[in-house]
């Protein structure tokens, strides 16, 4: 299916490319001389087909800091260069004239096909579920929202496809509702275990079929068992800031606080919860690294901290005021809850 879509086009000349030096940016051993972009791509994962640093990409086009927040769009069917030359190396869009893309500002209407939209930083498909959830709320936050009564039939465990009623839902806020139940409180292990929020537990999704003063919703998604006394909370539109991955410029020094599915050994692809947010500086988009935390016991029986080793990388891509939520991209060896999180 094809779709008209306005698009400003930004000037981005990428003529004037950095060369890869050895000292700051490491080029991979197996880098290929180019990379033919496909559908499914992501800027992460062509990233590390050239780097060892894949959150480093944004250096290598010469963006400053609010362009890395709304990078040149890169498209299936672009091929990357890597041009290696006597003093260093550099990547490079290529062009049927000279081997580089220039974008002039040109707003416009294109017919763009849904099979050649551009690549995202990372996978939409792993964190789109989180983004359209709230996660995080406060104390008493869903004391006061619309709650289920229950079914006709007196159904204990309800889910997809039963209609229920619900008490003290607006008018005024659409059809589109949410479920969820209070979870467990989110404990800053630095702080002497203040609590930072607690988790909203997500079951699954309504509609709303009549609105009174016992509203009728039909239940469209049970993604665990929904209990009289279930809180709504209205749907929010979803969200996708398609950040370039990139480090921060400031020392960050947090800790993982939990695991969404309440395992304990954590590898790529997980979600995980960091005890560091907005207030620290922390925004979407940013890499921080994860290091082990260890200890051994001495021939003489007591413990010793062993040298931190870091186990992987995490992209930032949901942050709130005090707590932030990542997706592991890269994992050499399993992390633990408490394990720190830091500056690459």
């Amino acid at each position: 299916m094809q779709k008209l879509i306005v698009t400003a086009l930004f000037s981005m000349n990428l003529v004037f490319v950095p060369l890869i030096k050895a000292e700051n940016i490491i080029l991979r051993s197996d880098a290929p001389d180019s990379h033919a972009v496909i559908k499914g791509d992501t800027l992460w994962s062509i990233s590390s087909r050239f780097l060892k640093d894949p959150w480093r990409w944004p250096e290598i086009w010469n963006m400053n800091r609010d362009e890395v927040k709304n990078p040149h769009k890169i498209y299936p069917g672009d091929t990357i260069v890597l041009e290696k030359l006597r003093e260093g190396a550099r990547l490079r869009l290529a062009d049927h004239k000279d081997g580089l893309r220039t974008v002039k500002l040109s707003p416009r209407i294109r017919v763009e096909d849904d099979n050649n939209l551009p690549i995202a930083s990372i996978s939409r498909a792993v964190i789109e579920p989180f983004l359209s959830q709230p996660l995080v709320i406060e104390k008493e936050g869903l004391a006061n929202a619309p709650y289920i009564l229950g079914s006709s039939d007196n159904r204990v465990v309800l889910s997809t496809g039963n209609t229920v009623y619900v008490l003290g839902l607006p008018k005024d806020h659409g059809r589109a509702w949410q479920i969820f139940r209070p979870g467990k409180p989110l404990l800053d292990p630095d702080n002497n275990k203040e609590i930072l929020g607690y988790e909203a537990v997500y079951l699954g999704n309504v509609t709303v079929d009549t609105f009174a003063e016992t509203s009728t919703v039909r239940i469209t998604r049970s993604k665990e068992e929904i209990l009289k006394g279930d809180r709504l909370v209205v749907a929010p539109d979803i969200m996708f800031d398609n950040y370039v991955p990139h480090a921060p410029n400031f020392s960050v020094s947090g800790r993982i606080i939990s695991v969404y599915g309440g395992v304990n050994e954590i590898g790529k692809d997980a979600i995980i919860t960091l005890n560091r947010g907005a207030e620290d500086g922390l925004e979407m988009g940013h890499v921080l690294a994860v290091y082990r935390r260890s200890q051994a016991r001495s021939l003489k029986g007591d413990m010793v901290e062993l040298p931190e080793e870091r186990t992987g990388l995490v992209f930032v891509f949901r942050v709130f005021d005090k707590i932030s939520y990542g997706l592991v991209v890269q994992s050499t060896h399993s992390m633990k809850l408490l394990d720190a999180v830091k500056t690459p």
